[in-house]
């Protein structure tokens, strides 16, 4: 565990990054959808839904990065980034295996790791944000 409070800022920042690489979506919607769900939507609604998705995403990976460099934003930015990647996670295995073999199989370990990873420290650091608050 305290590994994972020692080195935080890093995996912050390296999560981040993995993440924000989803503004690809946003530029190239059907090359990534493709690659990730094996699958592609047409159509101009399709196209703006995909490329809010991936900035919405991007945002997430920018707010780890935000996080990892101002400590005061670290746990916000960190239940907000498990939330959203739970929800993935979620959304993906509610189709069983279907995309499991593409992209989204790998994003779905990878996220995992990292929602492992971020309620250790949220967890392991919950007392020091109490006694902080308590003294505000």
């Amino acid at each position: 565990m305290s590994i994972i409070i020692r080195h935080i800022k890093g995996i912050m920042l390296l999560s981040g990054a993995l993440t924000s690489t989803m503004l690809l979506a946003a530029v190239a919607p059907a090359t990534v959808l493709h690659s990730t769900f094996g699958e592609t939507l047409s159509g101009p609604l399709a196209e703006l839904v995909v490329r809010n998705w991936g900035i919405l995403i991007a945002m997430v990976g920018v707010m780890l990065i935000s996080g990892a460099v101002n400590p005061e934003h670290r746990r916000v930015s960190l239940l907000m980034a498990t939330v959203s990647k739970v929800a993935f996670i979620a959304l993906v295995l509610s189709n069983g295996t279907r995309y499991l073999a593409h992209g989204a199989g790998t994003a779905v370990l990878v996220d995992s790791a990292m929602v492992a990873v971020f309620l250790v420290y949220l967890g392991a650091t919950r007392q020091q944000a109490r006694a902080r608050h308590a003294h505000s």
